[in-house]
């Protein structure tokens, strides 16, 4: 890990507070299960990590955002609703009519509701647009992933690297980055090679030290979608060597973060880039070697990824309350 650490934002313990009264307000009723995934998970590690310099105001609420998003993770990824197209795709379709401004039913759309209408008014068409395309694209892997599971496919390690980058949902954050960042690109800068380079590469970083500390938690509950599983699979190799190939995986796509800042700054220079412009793609090379640094030490730390001994294996039947009917 080439990066420096941030540090920890000092209000995580108002924020971890926040996002479970605000649960609880949306009618987010956790079955027993559901509420320790949850407190092993800690989201507001995650986002303390990410933005350690963010107003309490904002830490809240993308706290309450990624809150919102490892419960749908849960659903698709460990419980029924992920499992049959069907219900996957009617609960999908429901969710991304919410975020285009549907009314909503039930609290799972009503918290989205909610969210929405917290960060998006005010926002430039640009962003809106980026975050809907991220959002969206995150919420529709869900169902790839149903379909392919009840097709008993299994995708391909190039493959799955595609999917991945929506799947992990760092897109999105990257976008709420802008919110606590003050900044707000135009489509000519979200356009520049080397920022949807940088972008894709912390992304990438993201998703594939996720998959490593989780293979041993989705290894137990048969999930496929995993990159390590991906290599043991291609490669029939062992597992520590799976583990092994990846960790260098994870080293080069760091490095290719730092290739896409230097290539950046030639692009803004090449491209007469001035005033906020500049200021604010210069801002997202700054902060983004801290997200890839926070979320590799948030994944060294939660319970989530570092006990997965502490997984039950019922969980599965227990947590789709949300998106059965």
């Amino acid at each position: 890990m080439p990066f420096q650490s941030a540090g920890c934002h000092p209000g995580l313990a108002k924020t971890r507070e926040a996002a479970w009264e605000w649960a609880e307000s949306e009618g987010l009723d956790l079955s027993v299960p559901a509420r320790k995934k949850m407190i092993r998970t800690r989201p507001e590690l995650w986002i303390s990590l990410i933005f350690p310099k963010a107003s309490q105001d904002h830490l809240d609420l993308f706290c309450q955002w990624l809150f919102w998003a490892f419960l749908v993770d849960d659903e698709f990824d460990d419980g029924p609703a992920g499992r049959n197209p069907l219900m996957c795709e009617k609960a999908i379709t429901r969710l991304v009519d919410v975020l285009d401004g549907a009314a909503p039913n039930g609290p799972m759309e009503r918290a989205l509701a909610g969210l929405r209408d917290r960060t998006c008014p005010g926002r430039s068409p640009q962003w809106n647009r980026q975050f809907r395309r991220d959002t969206a694209a995150w919420l529709w892997t869900y169902y790839a992933e149903a379909v392919e599971r009840a097709a008993g496919q299994v995708p391909s390690r190039s493959e799955f690297a595609k999917h991945r980058r929506d799947s992990v949902a760092m897109q999105p954050f990257l976008c709420l980055h802008e919110i606590t960042a003050e900044i707000d690109l135009p489509d000519s800068a979200r356009s520049l090679p080397a920022y949807i380079a940088l972008r894709n590469a912390v992304t990438d970083h993201s998703g594939l030290c996720n998959d490593i500390c989780s293979f041993e938690k989705e290894a137990a509950l048969g999930y496929e979608h995993n990159a390590v599983r991906l290599i043991q699979r291609d490669r029939g190799c062992t597992l520590q060597e799976a583990v092994d190939e990846a960790g260098i995986q994870l080293a080069r796509i760091a490095e290719r973060v730092q290739r896409a800042e230097k290539e950046l700054i030639q692009e803004i220079e090449a491209a007469g880039i001035t005033g906020p412009t500049r200021a604010a793609l210069e801002r997202c090379v700054q902060d983004y070697r801290g997200l890839v640094r926070g979320d590799f030490d948030y994944h060294a730390r939660a319970e989530r990824y570092t006990r997965p001994d502490l997984v039950e294996l019922d969980e599965r039947n227990s947590l789709s309350q949300y998106f059965a009917a």
